[in-house]
């Protein structure tokens, strides 16, 4: 059987050097060229090839939008084995796109799975089912356990997320240091919602030392980013502030966030 090795050896680089080939395609948004890589390869067997697929047609790119045959797609990708197609397809059911009807615990399921594999988006999806009860009673044990996974992965939602449940006290002992912290990573990695409660934070001296003005600025930043959050507390913490202190405080957000 030695030869099957050598088989394998010689062509993973070649799947390797032509999924790298139409990633770069994909890059410069030329989707027709990654697409005909990929059907080459996702008929050859290729999981992540197949999810590549069934995100295009899910997403429409380079292809006319068509979900049914997304899932079809993903589906081959996640029966393999990919994580990644077994967290797109995860996202079909959750959303009820290309399938019957939604289905939150098939849903849970293939986010499991892909969890399991380390994937990083499927842990912080399926924390934040469970913490809001999508499919079960809420587990704020395993929910918390999942963000923090994701949370060691780089993933900014995940650290929001573990932030409310510190301040929330939910499974664990209400802790706003530990709150303001987790917040204050997630606002650096430019998360939304993280920096709108790292704002309120700063308001109410919550974990951290009052500062109207620090506030305003990632107020600032979370309403540019579109966090709904940051409207609960914007136009009292302006008020608060002189002429001067907003307009440096507008000259802030406007900084990268690596000088914040």
């Amino acid at each position: 059987m030695r030869w099957l090795d050598r088989l394998a050896r010689r062509e993973a680089p070649d799947v390797v050097a032509q999924m790298a080939a139409a990633y770069e395609a994909a890059g410069r948004n030329d989707y027709p060229a990654a697409l005909e890589i990929w059907n080459a390869l996702a008929h050859a067997g290729v999981a992540r090839a197949q999810n590549n697929i069934g995100a295009c047609f899910a997403e429409g790119l380079g292809v006319e939008r068509d979900a049914a045959l997304a899932v079809k797609w993903l589906a081959l990708s996640a029966q393999a084995g990919d994580p990644v197609g077994q967290r797109n397809l995860a996202a079909a059911y959750f959303k009820g796109e290309g399938v019957e009807q939604e289905d939150y615990t098939r849903a849970a399921e293939l986010y499991g799975a892909a969890a399991d594999q380390g994937d990083a988006p499927a842990q912080d999806m399926l924390s934040w089912m469970l913490l809001e009860g999508e499919v079960m009673a809420p587990d704020y044990v395993e929910a918390r356990r999942l963000a923090e996974l994701a949370a060691a992965q780089g993933n900014a939602a995940s650290m929001t997320r573990l932030g409310m449940i510190y301040h929330n006290a939910l499974g664990v002992e209400r802790d706003a240091h530990a709150a303001a912290d987790w917040w204050r990573k997630a606002a650096m990695l430019g998360d939304a919602d993280g920096q709108a409660m790292l704002g309120a934070a700063y308001h109410l001296g919550a974990g951290v030392a009052r500062n109207p003005a620090v506030s305003f600025g990632w107020l600032l930043r979370a309403r540019d980013g579109g966090s709904p959050l940051a409207g609960q507390f914007f136009d009292a913490v302006r008020a608060m502030l002189t002429p001067e202190e907003r307009a440096e405080a507008e000259r802030r957000a406007a900084e990268p966030l690596e000088a914040a």
